[in-house]
């Protein structure tokens, strides 16, 4: 047997497994997935010196790995505990599955409803992020799905622990351990497995950039929600109040510049121009971020002092992740939406203005999974907005469109009540 027949019968196994294990999830109790999470955040708390121990074996082989990427694979006991709240607060959510809601009374009389039910086996496909491991873990069981996990190599002995961790919670709860399962080959070709898995995986969830893409557009058989690239944009309108506009854009861009909902792009209407460059300007370059801006942009800093280089076309389509900003002057409003809708990827925007009417026409008019007013792009984010996790930010709009919760886990089926009625 050929080694990539054997990896192909290795990953449909394990969805065979998590599908028997998706099975009994289906017949849960509320209070059975509660337990279950409660006993994985503590497992994750109590091995956290072990989970440290791997993270610190993954960063050791993980040299040369791009800046953005070495963030995200780090992990410190502040994350690792943000993971453990993290996976507390989606057991305390309320129970998605337990949502009935009446649609209403059919001309005959029966009664219509709709019940939140599971999808059944999703599979996720991510990289060098172990907090992954655990939030996306935490979603499925709480929304009654089993979870394929497939996560980078350059966070393989990390993620490991983190499952091994899932795994004596989902032991001390007495759910089926295969609900979930972690794909340890990190080649592309088990990829290509679960996106052609029909009839054992219900929804892959891809989080990744474009070479990801690129393979989930050529091999994807089975329903996929894009988790794709963030070209991010922040608009600073001419009604924006000016401390608040720098502390905006500033945090958008360096509080955590490797991430998916960081600014990579800073519009700034021209009648503020000056004022917010003055300030912004050298508060950016002093936090070491390379700054490529358009004529009137590049005039206005250095004025101030401040170095900068001419933005090209393909900067405004880059999806930087590091400390390096595109900067463009525009007239109004308008000219931000057309600038956002050529060169935005449905990710996030955000406006900072004192306009309530401009403010709606920004956020009407913007085509991003979420829009912002006076607030930062990294808002968007599952624990900011109250999610307590996120699977991803979906880019995709059919399903999910944004942070991905709990709820967005699940579908919907018709429950109809009735007294006898038949169809003449």
């Amino acid at each position: 047997m050929s080694a990539a027949t054997n990896g192909a019968n290795q990953v449909r196994d394990i969805l065979s497994r998590a599908r028997t294990a998706a099975a009994v999830l289906r017949q849960s109790s509320a209070e059975q997935r509660r337990l279950a999470l409660t006993h994985i955040a503590r497992s994750i708390d109590q091995g956290s010196a072990a989970i440290l121990a791997a993270n610190a074996r993954d960063r050791t082989n993980a040299v040369g790995l791009p800046a953005a990427l070495q963030d995200r694979l780090l992990l410190t006991p502040e994350r690792v505990h943000q993971m453990v709240r993290a996976v507390t607060e989606v057991a305390e959510q309320s129970d998605p599955l337990s949502e009935r809601r009446s649609v209403g009374i059919g001309p005959s009389g029966i009664e219509v409803y709709r019940q939140r039910i599971p999808l059944g086996v999703i599979a996720i496909v991510y990289e060098a992020r172990p907090n992954v491991t655990a939030e996306c873990a935490a979603l499925a069981l709480k929304s009654g799905n089993a979870v394929v996990l497939r996560g980078g190599k350059e966070a393989f002995a990390s993620n490991q622990a983190i499952w091994q961790a899932i795994r004596l919670g989902l032991e001390a709860a007495q759910l089926p351990l295969d609900s979930v399962v972690l794909i340890e080959d990190p080649s592309r070709s088990a990829v290509v497995q679960l996106l052609g898995a029909t009839g054992l995986v219900d929804l892959v969830i891809p989080r990744g950039g474009a070479s990801l893409m690129a393979l989930v557009d050529e091999h994807a058989r089975v329903p996929v929600i894009r988790h794709g690239q963030g070209i991010c944009h922040v608009y600073i309108d001419v009604a924006a109040e000016l401390p608040m506009a720098v502390e905006i854009a500033f945090n958008a861009k360096v509080q955590r510049p490797g991430v998916c909902n960081a600014m990579e792009t800073l519009l700034i209407h021209a009648a503020c121009l000056d004022p917010i460059m003055a300030v912004l300007g050298p508060r950016l370059a002093a936090s070491g971020v390379q700054l490529r801006a358009d004529s009137a942009s590049r005039d206005s800093l250095a004025r101030v002092g401040v170095p900068s280089t001419p933005v090209t076309a393909q900067d405004f389509d880059s999806e930087f992740q590091a400390l390096i900003l595109a900067i463009r002057t525009v007239a109004n409003v308008e000219e931000a939406l057309a600038h956002i809708a050529q060169h935005g990827t449905h990710h996030t925007a955000a406006i900072v203005t004192h306009d309530k009417n401009v403010a709606e026409r920004f956020l009407s008019g913007v085509d991003a999974s979420c829009v912002l007013w006076n607030a930062s792009t990294r808002m968007n984010d599952g624990g900011a907005l109250g999610l307590g996790a996120e699977m991803g930010i979906s880019t995709s709009k059919m399903h999910a469109f944004g942070p991905m919760g709990a709820t967005a886990l699940t579908s919907e089926k018709f429950v109809v009540v009735g007294t006898g009625q038949v169809r003449v």
